[in-house]
C-alpha cells in the first residue's frame, strides 16, 4: 500500500463486496456450493467471478452467499439461484466463464441459460 488513498480503496472494494453477501427475503440469492468438493472443483473463482459481474453492473436486490455441500460432488462447482416467486434453478459444472452469461441472461432478463443447469447435465447436454 502506497497512500491512505488506496487503502480507503480496498475498503471500500471490500465494503461493495460484503454488501453482497447480505441476505434479504426480496432478493435474487446466488448461493455457491463452498464444500471441500466445491473448492476443489473451482468454486472459489466461480463465487469471486459472480461478485465481481454484479457488483460491475451495479445490480441492487442480488445477494451472493456461500454453502457447504450441496450433494452431488460430480456435477460441481454447483451454483443455485432463487428469484422470488420463482422456481429454484441449479447450475452444474460452473466456470468462470459461464458466470457473466447467467448474469446477463438469468438474473438481468430473466431467461435461466438451461444448457448449463442440471437438468441439460442430467440428459447428456452439459
Amino acid at each position: 500500500m502506497k497512500s491512505l488513498e488506496e487503502l480507503k480503496a480496498i475498503r471500500d472494494r471490500v465494503q461493495n463486496q460484503m454488501d453482497l453477501r447480505n441476505d434479504n427475503d426480496n432478493d435474487t440469492r446466488i448461493v455457491i456450493g463452498m464444500a471441500t468438493c466445491g473448492i476443489a472443483a473451482g468454486a472459489r473463482p466461480v463465487l469471486n467471478e459472480f461478485l465481481q459481474e454484479i457488483n460491475k453492473r451495479g445490480l441492487s436486490g442480488v445477494t451472493v452467499t456461500q454453502t457447504g455441500c450441496i450433494g452431488m460432488c460430480r456435477l460441481e462447482p454447483i451454483v443455485e439461484i432463487f428469484k422470488p416467486g420463482e422456481e429454484k434453478v441449479t447450475y452444474v459444472k460452473m466456470t468462470p466463464d459461464k458466470v457473466a452469461k447467467v448474469v446477463t441472461e438469468h438474473i438481468v432478463n430473466g431467461r435461466p441459460v438451461m444448457e448449463y443447469t442440471i437438468g441439460a447435465a442430467q440428459t447428456g447436454g452439459n
